[in-house]
């Protein structure tokens, strides 16, 4: 290395270090396979913990994870609903009565109990004899259990969830925050609502010029409450309500 290229080296380190250093727990870089995490759904821990402790940025946008990822904002949304879904993250929402500003933002104390959690496991698994069979045993058929009670509408966050949340995306014209995410998540898991259904709101609102969350939630609520399931009932229903039969 000449004095140029050495020079060039020591400038891009210096530089680099002076941007920020973030601290990532070492049990998330060696466990998080124990932990049913993949390797993606582990860098984005990573990157939400980095944007908090170097840019002090509690709650980044999807387009700011993208810009870091180089993965499509739906994709980011499906494995943060995930994420949530599986106890890692929990969104909280507050407000700052001094300043009157109301704020979001990512909380972590559930991937540090699972860590301690699987660290405690493994010290305890781990006293009577150093790498016992039966630790390996037990970590994996426990995780093998997780995923089987898995909720089916969480798993496949690249495959059947992200094409949901690629529709709302176009139908609104931009990225969606976590938080709509979240109610999405909500409507399928919790309020058990039919993806054809959501759909079909999100349709109703587009042509009453009415797209945001809060009218396709009532939308929805309404039709819950009429046992409107499915296409054809939302049709029935439809013409009732306009005096069309």
């Amino acid at each position: 290395m000449d004095g140029k290229e050495k020079t060039s080296w020591s400038e891009g380190l210096s530089f680099g270090l002076q941007s920020g250093m973030a601290v990532i727990p070492y049990a998330l870089l060696t466990a998080y396979r124990k932990l049913d995490l993949t390797g993606s759904e582990t860098m984005l821990l990573i990157h939400l913990l980095s944007f908090r402790q170097v840019e002090g940025k509690d709650f980044p946008s999807l387009e700011e994870l993208q810009a870091v990822t180089g993965r499509s904002a739906s994709v980011i949304a499906g494995e943060l609903q995930k994420l949530i879904k599986e106890g890692f993250l929990k969104i909280e929402a507050g407000s700052d009565d001094g300043k009157g500003l109301h704020y979001e933002r990512y909380d972590f104390s559930g991937l540090y109990d699972k860590l301690g959690s699987y660290l405690s496991s493994q010290r305890s698994s781990a006293a009577p004899k150093a790498g016992s069979p039966s630790f390996q045993s037990d970590t994996r058929s426990s995780g093998a259990e997780k995923g089987r009670k898995m909720p089916s509408g969480i798993v496949p966050a690249e495959e059947d969830r992200p094409s949901l949340f690629v529709v709302f995306e176009k139908e609104f014209g931009r990225p969606l925050s976590p938080m709509e995410c979240e109610t999405i998540s909500g409507w399928l898991d919790q309020d058990r609502y039919p993806e054809e259904l959501i759909l079909l709101a999100l349709k109703e609102s587009v042509f009453a010029g009415k797209v945001y969350f809060r009218y396709i939630d009532r939308i929805l609520l309404e039709w819950s409450r009429n046992r409107v399931k499915n296409a054809q009932d939302v049709k029935a229903y439809s013409q009732r309500f306009r005096g069309g039969s």
